[in-house]
């Protein structure tokens, strides 16, 4: 089960996605990123919604497989982390991928589908604000993690800070961009709007 969710979550979705139907390699446009939000800055927003449920159905999936072998031995979440490890470092792309956030998404929308709707309420009410994706990210694990706190839940609360850390990392090139300025936004929302009025 666990390799089973390793390969789910190592499935490239945005350089089959932009090879399959665009004939483009997403990993030479844009940022280079294979995952959503690159996905949508290269190939449109069609294709960036089909790889952003398709990478959160590979964490979802990968979270669900004790359910559907029916072997609850082991703690969901770790099958979970286990495709979060295979987004991050593809068997299919050289051991390179994305930046986990969807697929982590997906592993909480399996375990706790409350905190996932929480979740991308928040992501997507900063993107509304900030017109940031990474902003709207990092922001977004850091609340999950404090409202995963209340819950007594102390294995999630554990996967929740060690995610949100990784998801810092992955996004240090995204805050040194942020620090200087220069870092992409979307092209809507009130942080596009005053930053285009200026």
């Amino acid at each position: 089960m666990f390799v089973l969710a390793y390969l789910l979550g190592s499935i490239p979705s945005g350089v089959w996605i932009g090879k399959s139907f665009f004939h483009i390699d997403i990993r030479k446009h844009g940022s280079g990123n294979i995952g959503t939000t690159n996905t949508f800055r290269v190939l449109g927003p069609f294709a960036g919604t089909v790889v952003m449920i398709m990478d959160i159905s590979k964490g979802a999936l990968a979270t669900l497989l004790p359910v559907f072998f029916n072997n609850q031995t082991i703690n969901p979440l770790f099958f979970g982390l286990a495709a979060i490890i295979g987004h991050t470092f593809s068997i299919f792309d050289r051991f390179k991928g994305g930046k986990a956030v969807a697929t982590s998404a997906g592993m909480l929308f399996a375990y706790r589908p409350d905190f996932f709707f929480l979740a991308f309420a928040i992501w997507i009410g900063l993107i509304f604000l900030t017109s940031i994706v990474s902003v709207a990210s990092i922001i977004g694990f850091i609340a999950i993690t404090i409202a995963v706190y209340f819950t007594h839940d102390m294995l999630l609360f554990l996967f929740a800070i060690v995610l949100t850390c990784f998801i810092i990392y992955r996004h240090r090139q995204n805050i040194a961009r942020l620090f200087r300025g220069k870092e992409n936004m979307v092209h809507f929302g009130l942080g596009y709007w005053l930053t285009n009025k200026k």
